[in-house]
């Protein structure tokens, strides 16, 4: 190894290890608060380990009923929305990757205007209501289940299949559902697990689509809930004020635990697809 690839690789290592620490240091601290006594942690000075440990916090939000049933909402819109998605998206992208589709320059070159120009939050808004899924479950889903981003990928990843693989098919007599439901998409799983990963953390992250179109509290995500925590004045929301005095617990130690709570399940599932999310990025980078 040359000197200056020696030191170009020192250099590479001592950057990662910092920015590693920009995000590794701030969970940390999360962490250690949402583990101390929240009157302890008031008077400061905890960064990587808690000074006066209790699952106090965590208690508190789990008994608390409004979590579960916003949880239930997240975990059936992020399931429900990130299949819809792919469904809708995957099977426009492969219509999209044959190049016999009529209209087909005319149908890319309206999606990509649209990836530079939308509607605008007030008509948007207006369109939503319209259609009467304002303060509806299916407001998370339906809006959101054709991106013409994700389909431009989808589309390039079908391009480079072996067209012969779905010649053969139709020999044997295969139509277009079968040869994309039970070839293409077997074929395809780094760039669906790719898109599932961007648009299930999109789903599991967003609480703007709550605050704008619901006012039904049985509807609220899990996000929308720690929304509300954050811009809370009071604690009010999660449980009686008299248990907060009771049990040490505060406004600050409770968004910690909560933030905990509502990021675990991410970093649970990431590292699982994280194999499928290299390959998928990397789509359309090797070509014959």
């Amino acid at each position: 190894m040359e000197k200056g690839e020696k030191v170009f690789n020192i250099f590479n290592i001592i950057f990662m290890v910092f920015f590693l620490s920009l995000i590794i240091f701030p969970l940390i601290n999360i962490i250690a608060l949402s583990l101390n006594d929240g009157y302890d942690a008031m008077k400061g000075g905890i960064y990587l380990a808690p000074r006066k440990f209790t699952l106090i916090n965590y208690e508190t939000i789990l008994k608390d009923l409004t979590i579960y049933r916003a949880f239930a909402v997240t975990v059936a819109k992020t399931v429900i929305g990130v299949a819809g998605h792919l469904l809708i998206t995957g099977i426009a992208a492969y219509a999209m990757s044959k190049p016999y589709l009529m209209g087909r320059k005319i149908f890319i070159r309206m999606g990509v205007i649209t990836m530079f120009f939308s509607g605008g939050m007030i008509p948007t808004f207006l369109v939503v209501k319209s259609l009467g899924l304002a303060n509806s479950f299916w407001v998370f889903i339906i809006p959101v289940l054709f991106s013409f981003y994700d389909m431009v990928i989808l589309m390039n990843f079908f391009k480079n299949l072996p067209e012969s693989i779905e010649e053969s098919a139709k020999i044997d007599g295969a139509h277009f559902f079968q040869i994309f439901f039970k070839i293409v998409l077997p074929l395809s799983v780094p760039v669906i697990a790719t898109i599932a990963l961007f648009h299930g953390v999109y789903q599991w992250n967003d609480f703007f689509v709550a605050k704008l179109y619901i006012t039904d509290k049985s509807l609220y995500p899990i996000q929308y809930y720690l929304y509300q925590m954050l811009t809370s004045a009071g604690a009010a929301n999660s449980a009686k004020a008299g248990v907060y005095v009771a049990k040490a617990v505060t406004t600050q130690s409770l968004q910690q635990a909560t933030m905990i709570v509502t990021t675990l399940p991410i970093m649970l599932i990431y590292p699982f697809l994280q194999k499928y999310f290299i390959s998928g990025m990397l789509v359309g980078g090797v070509k014959e």
